[in-house]
């Protein structure tokens, strides 16, 4: 059953993915054409999602707005994880850098995530690359921790002692040995920065600091619809159920990816808590 679930929504996120990049081959409609004599029109055979206050198909926007959104999660997610990556494993390793990297990380947790986004990107400017940059800033902290917590209990092993008896250098010990042994949490930390960062950009251009208009992204579409969410309803229903199952789909493919990363997160079998029940009652 699980395994059918799974492939129910790795199927949704993969329909999701190729409706955002391949959406304008399936309609004739340019995104950011401005029609006045068709605005605010409702889902049609002509305009699958309707139109939105300036006359542009809402579907043609949305799937744009999907694509710029997924490319905003995988950048911060890339970028994130790298930089968190090399301050995790240095932390570990050199006692001198952890007592001051891992300060700022704490003062950098000292703040919500959304409103110190709004506050970098207040001080940037809003575009796509300041967005990016933001949101890189605000959960690197996140995945510094945990790759240090990981890379510290690699550290304290046995074959580590042995490799510095051997004389190997602390370059080849954290770039050769502990690196590879911090990848599954490194893979489920940047999975999940992957799908909040994606809610987080939403919050953002839904505030107005996020992805500026004309480009759309799934938050100001929803900022642009509320103003007509009783008369023209579609302008914030598609793009809403567009970012539940989109962030839906992430999630559990991400907890996938964890119990496969992390085979001792995984819930035991029925069987197995039963018979473990039975010998405590018989104890």
């Amino acid at each position: 059953m699980k395994d059918h679930k799974l492939l129910l929504w790795c199927g949704v996120l993969a329909a999701i993915v190729l409706l955002s990049f391949c959406g304008s081959l399936f309609s004739p409609w340019d995104a950011y054409s401005i029609d006045p004599l068709s605005r605010l029109k409702a889902p049609s055979t002509v305009h699958w999602f309707g139109t939105d206050n300036f006359g542009r198909d809402l579907f043609v926007r949305v799937a744009l707005a999907v694509r710029v959104s997924l490319s905003v999660g995988a950048a911060v997610a890339l970028i994130a994880g790298a930089v968190g990556m090399v301050i995790g494993l240095l932390c570990a390793w050199y006692r001198s850098l952890d007592r001051i990297l891992m300060r700022v990380c704490d003062g950098l947790f000292a703040f919500p995530s959304l409103l110190l986004a709004i506050a970098i990107v207040g001080v940037l400017g809003p575009n796509v690359a300041n967005v990016v940059l933001a949101l890189s800033l605000v959960y690197v902290p996140s995945i510094a921790r945990v790759i240090r917590g990981a890379a510290m209990v690699v550290k304290e092993k046995n074959f580590i002692e042995a490799l510095r008896a051997q004389g190997a250098t602390s370059g080849r010990i954290v770039w050769l040995h502990l690196l590879p042994n911090v990848i599954s949490p490194l893979i489920v930390q940047v999975t999940w920065v992957f799908s909040v960062a994606i809610l987080t950009e939403a919050a953002l251009s839904f505030l107005g600091s996020g992805v500026p208009a004309p480009t759309p992204s799934l938050g100001n579409l929803l900022l642009e619809g509320k103003a007509v969410i009783f008369t023209a309803w579609w302008m914030t229903f598609f793009p809403g159920i567009a970012i539940v199952l989109l962030i839906l789909a992430l999630n559990i493919v991400g907890d996938d990816l964890r119990d496969s990363a992390e085979p001792g997160l995984r819930p035991l079998p029925r069987r197995v808590l039963r018979l473990l029940k039975k010998g405590e009652q018989h104890g």
